[in-house]
C-alpha cells in the first residue's frame, strides 16, 4: 500500500491553508489506521505482500511501517518518528504514531474552532513538560 502525496493542478499552482493542513492530517491518519489494529498483546497480526510476493506476517508496528512505500510529506515524517523510537527505545512504534496521528486530529479540529495554531502548539508543550515532570516525579529521576 501506497501513501502518496497529492499531485499539483495542472497550472502547478502552490495549494496551501487549511486544505494542506487537512490533507495532511488525513495522510498520516491513514498510517495510524494501518497499524492501530495490531496494538496491544492482543493485536491483530497483517498480512504483508512485498513486490517480489514474499510474505510477512507481523503484528510489530516497525515492521509494518518499513513495508509501507510512503511517499507523502507528512506521513513520511511520521514514519521517521517511529523509526526514531525503535532506534531510542526498541519499541513503541505503534503507540507513538497512533499519538502522534491523534494529536494532530485533535489540534486540526481546533484550528477549525478558530484558535490559533500558536496556542495549540504552547499548549501541547504544556502538556509535554507537565507530562515529563509527573514522570520525573514517578520514577524519582
Amino acid at each position: 500500500m501506497a501513501i502518496t502525496a497529492p499531485t499539483p493542478d495542472i497550472l502547478g499552482e502552490r495549494q496551501s491553508g487549511k486544505d494542506v493542513r487537512t490533507q495532511n492530517v488525513m495522510a498520516c491518519g491513514a498510517v495510524a489506521n494501518i497499524v492501530k489494529s495490531s496494538l496491544g498483546p492482543v493485536g491483530l497480526d497483517k498480512v504483508l505482500v512485498d513486490d517480489i510476493c514474499d510474505v510477512t506476517i507481523t503484528n510489530d508496528g516497525a515492521t509494518i511501517l518499513k513495508m509501507l512505500e510512503v511517499e507523502h510529506p507528512a506521513a513520511k515524517v511520521l514514519v521517521e518518528l517511529a523509526e526514531l523510537q525503535d532506534r531510542e527505545v526498541g519499541g513503541g512504534t505503534t503507540s507513538i504514531i497512533i499519538i502522534a496521528a491523534e494529536l494532530l486530529k485533535r489540534g486540526n479540529d481546533l484550528v477549525k474552532n478558530k484558535i490559533h495554531p500558536t496556542s495549540i502548539i504552547s499548549g501541547y508543550r504544556n502538556c509535554g513538560a507537565a507530562a515529563a515532570q509527573y514522570m520525573k516525579d514517578i520514577w524519582l529521576i
